[in-house]
């Protein structure tokens, strides 16, 4: 049977759960609202704080802009099916959520390279890091992240709305995630499936291979420090983003790099819960908590808006 426009695909989410689904609304909705506050906090921040204005605090903004976009891509819809048991959302609706899903989590996958770039240069070539590492530069990168991964959300949502779905249009998932829709379509999905793991895979393994890349030269650097408090510094000025890319890139290589006889919906819907929930609402707690810089510009913020309140 053929999609169009008004038809609609049935997420089933969690309605199998055998705990009660009000009680995973309600921790699910307290991550959520955490998520926004503790982003939003940070992006402020960065943004009236001219002690962060600094290519690394403004990759970090961009950031925490594109965790409060992904996790409101798939949160309300999933809130909502766990209200109702499950949630029906159209053809138009599914796709749009496709689209914005995989371009936000690509944006990351790219912003996340460009950060470990960073910190490359601020490392590896301190006395360059200024004249290199400029405004113009950064918004370069920054923007051709975006647009890049913009259209590789397009190709991959295109390719996959093309396909011709059967009646049962039941979604084992809480958003309308590729992998899903693909094994729900009744037509060939060669060119989707091709496109997945040729494009799609490049997209994920050049950007973590060049942060691999980076950080075998910035711990070449750091050994070859000869004070302990430089060697300190430096690690320390890079554990934040190495925790936040081992959550990133963890959980996607777990469900997007396995053999498909290996899919289980069950698991699938938990791991991702993680990095479309639980990562996004981590990222400003691990950047914010493990920097002095942010925590004393934070302070500011917060002691100067006590005192301005009548």
């Amino acid at each position: 049977m053929s999609m169009n426009v008004s038809s609609s695909f049935t997420l089933l989410g969690f309605s199998d759960l055998s705990c009660s689904h009000y009680v995973l609304f309600a921790i699910l909705l307290v991550i959520y609202l955490l998520t926004w506050i503790s982003n939003l906090l940070l992006l402020t921040s960065i943004t009236l704080s001219s002690d962060l204005d600094t290519p690394m605090y403004f990759l970090l903004g961009n950031l925490s802009l594109v965790d409060i976009c992904f996790s409101t891509v798939t949160v309300p819809q999933l809130l909502q099916g766990l209200y109702h048991g499950r949630s029906s959302i159209s053809f138009l609706c599914c796709f749009l959520q496709m689209y914005f899903f995989v371009s936000l989590g690509i944006t990351e996958n790219f912003l996340l390279s460009v950060m470990a770039f960073d910190r490359y240069l601020a490392i590896c070539n301190p006395l360059r890091y200024t004249s290199m590492m400029n405004k113009s530069l950064c918004s370069v990168l920054v923007v051709g992240s975006w647009v890049t991964a913009a259209l590789h959300s397009f190709l991959h949502t295109f390719s996959i709305s093309r396909l011709t779905y059967c009646e049962d249009r039941l979604v084992h998932h809480f958003f309308c995630d590729m992998t899903s829709l693909i094994r729900l379509s009744c037509s060939s999905t060669a060119l989707p499936e091709l496109l997945i793991y040729t494009e799609g895979t490049l997209a994920i393994i050049i950007p973590f291979l060049f942060i691999m890349a980076s950080y075998l030269f910035i711990a070449h650097a750091i050994v070859k420090l000869k004070s302990n408090e430089g060697r300190r510094k430096a690690f320390f000025s890079c554990s934040s983003h190495l925790i936040v890319v081992s959550l990133f890139y963890g959980t996607i290589i777990f469900i997007y790099f396995r053999p498909p006889t290996d899919y289980s919906p069950s698991y699938d819907r938990m791991v991702s819960l993680v990095y479309t929930v639980i990562t996004p609402m981590l990222n400003p707690f691990i950047y914010s908590l493990r920097n002095q810089e942010v925590k004393d510009t934070l302070k500011k913020l917060i002691c100067r808006n006590l005192y301005t309140v009548p």
